[in-house]
């Protein structure tokens, strides 16, 4: 008997055949870790013992961790106060970056470079432009007289720093966002021009509204990419907090780079708490998934989609 499937389900068939590689992949790489983590996020667990279980303890530890709450300070800063900024520079760049001038094209390839470099040599990079005494920055800042921070090395700078090297970065969000203006119809451009108005009620009115689809995804990757970022604070920090036995400090200059991820890293491999590490693990997987749902149901507000 010969088995027919409606339109859909054979693109529903077709879909899950095509996704069998992956499917298979996770399964056979990435469920097992999973589930194992978990396990051990309820056990005391080191490299040189099996491991041994305490139930919520390492939770309840998390929760009397004075590290564990400057950890997640610093990292909903940078999720706060870091993403918006990084997501309001990309788009004024994709704007630049869309308009019909001679060479458009080296200036988004010059644009998307610092996008593409490895994170270490661009923290390395900044550490430089940043350098009190010979850094690029404040070499130039006295030229004018002006006396200019110790960025990295001082724990107010410190984020500010990072957040100003993160927008050096936002080649990838800009891309984005120029994809997402050039499919804005020419037409409501035309349209708002008859009607007498200026180029910022065509950004506010028709550009903002037309790419808010593009802002939501950029948004909810930013906000995933803050709670789990890692290696330019990693290297600023190991850097610029080094002790007197020549042991890198991670989260200096006084614990205001100690992020989630790298205090996590520190428990995991430093600590050797590894049931405390995976705790946090799944402590980041629920923030994460809560900050994404509250994401996506709040934008049906102001994320407007084209009708056709």
């Amino acid at each position: 008997m010969k088995l027919r499937l409606s339109r859909r389900g054979h693109e529903t068939l077709m879909g899950i055949l095509f996704l069998t590689p992956w499917i298979l992949g996770f399964l056979t790489f990435q469920l097992f870790p999973i589930v194992q983590s978990f396990y051990i996020s309820f056990t005391n667990f080191s490299l040189v013992r099996a491991p041994r279980w305490i139930g919520f303890f390492n939770y309840a530890q998390l929760l009397k961790d004075t590290n564990f709450w400057l950890a997640i300070k610093n990292t909903l800063y940078m999720t706060i106060v870091g993403t918006p900024i990084q997501l309001l520079f990309a788009f004024v760049c994709a704007l630049l970056l869309n308009q019909k001038l001679k060479g458009q094209s080296f200036f988004r390839t010059i644009y998307i470079l610092p996008s593409i470099m490895p994170s270490i040599a661009a923290a390395l990079l900044w550490l430089w432009i940043f350098n009190p005494q010979v850094g690029l920055v404040n070499t130039l800042l006295g030229y004018i007289g002006i006396d200019g921070p110790t960025w990295f090395l001082d724990p107010i700078w410190s984020k500010p720093s990072l957040i100003i090297m993160l927008c050096w970065m936002s080649g990838s969000i800009t891309i984005i966002y120029l994809a997402g203006l050039q499919g804005v119809p020419v037409e409501l451009y035309e349209a708002a021009e008859i009607e007498g108005a200026n180029w910022l009620q065509k950004i506010i009115y028709i550009t903002v509204p037309m790419v808010s689809p593009v802002t939501l995804f950029n948004l909810i990757t930013g906000l995933i990419y803050s709670f789990q970022m890692f290696t330019e604070p990693y290297m600023v920090s190991a850097s610029v907090g080094v002790s007197g036995s020549g042991v890198p400090e991670l989260g200096s200059p006084q614990g205001s780079m100690l992020f989630y991820s790298i205090y996590l890293f520190q428990n995991m491999f430093a600590f050797n708490r590894i049931g405390k590490a995976a705790a946090m693990a799944w402590i980041l997987f629920i923030l994460i998934l809560i900050v994404t749902l509250i994401t996506l149901r709040t934008s049906r507000r102001w994320t407007h989609y084209e009708i056709r």
